[in-house]
């Protein structure tokens, strides 16, 4: 009797693990839109970061983002973006601090790594490495020889990691150290553009580069 009742634990447990993983796989992800004056960055969400996806998506829907800068630029590492402050901010403000008064619990996931384009959530130096309520940035990077990336924190960079750095390129050494919560797959062009834009001593753009996203249904 008792070989009986595990064999059909054992057969639950296989059944529901195989039920969440074809969930999991036919999640439908959610995809988004920026706007900018340089072209649209397209893109989606990931579903294995699920508090990051789901608060991109409040923020957005609230138009919380509308209006703000991308304030941050530096070619060939990033462009970030997000900060509420950044609306109508006077030319030489300083920006960078602002932001919803939370948190998000970090999302570390080796499989998510920071090549070009990567949506990533920005935040201050704290022992958890939470994540900015709404402040994030877009990976610009460089090719990275496989040879020269740093020892993965989370997992040994697998073969196909290696190749995205070397031929698409990134920043590898923020893997595992923010949160990576969405790609862009359209208009990667643009990030180059405004990542070269003239910028002051702060690494703000001269010119105010503004943005408006949308979540597309």
């Amino acid at each position: 009797m008792r070989k009986i009742s595990l064999f059909v634990l054992v057969i639950t447990v296989l059944l529901n693990v195989t039920a969440m993983a074809q969930k999991k796989s036919t999640e439908k992800q959610v995809r988004f839109v920026i706007h900018t004056e340089f072209g649209d960055m397209k893109g989606f969400l990931y579903n294995e970061t699920p508090k990051h996806r789901d608060n991109f998506v409040k923020i957005v829907k609230d138009g919380l983002l509308d209006g703000t800068l991308f304030h941050r630029v530096i070619n060939g590492f990033m462009i970030q973006g997000g900060d509420p402050n950044s609306k109508n901010a006077q030319p030489g403000q300083m920006l960078g601090n602002g932001g919803p008064n939370y948190t998000i619990d970090a999302e570390f996931n080796p499989d998510l790594i920071h090549k070009k384009g990567a949506l990533a959530a920005a935040r201050t130096e704290n022992p958890k490495k939470a994540s900015s309520g709404s402040q994030f940035y877009i990976v610009q990077g460089q090719k990275v020889d496989p040879t020269q990336l740093p020892n993965h924190p989370g997992a040994p960079y697998n073969d196909a990691q290696k190749e995205t750095y070397k031929t698409v390129g990134g920043t590898p050494h923020l893997d595992m150290g923010y949160t990576v919560f969405g790609q862009i797959t359209e208009g990667l062009d643009i990030i180059d553009k405004i990542a070269a834009q003239p910028k002051d001593r702060n690494d703000r753009p001269l010119k105010d580069v503004k943005m408006t996203v949308k979540i597309i249904q």
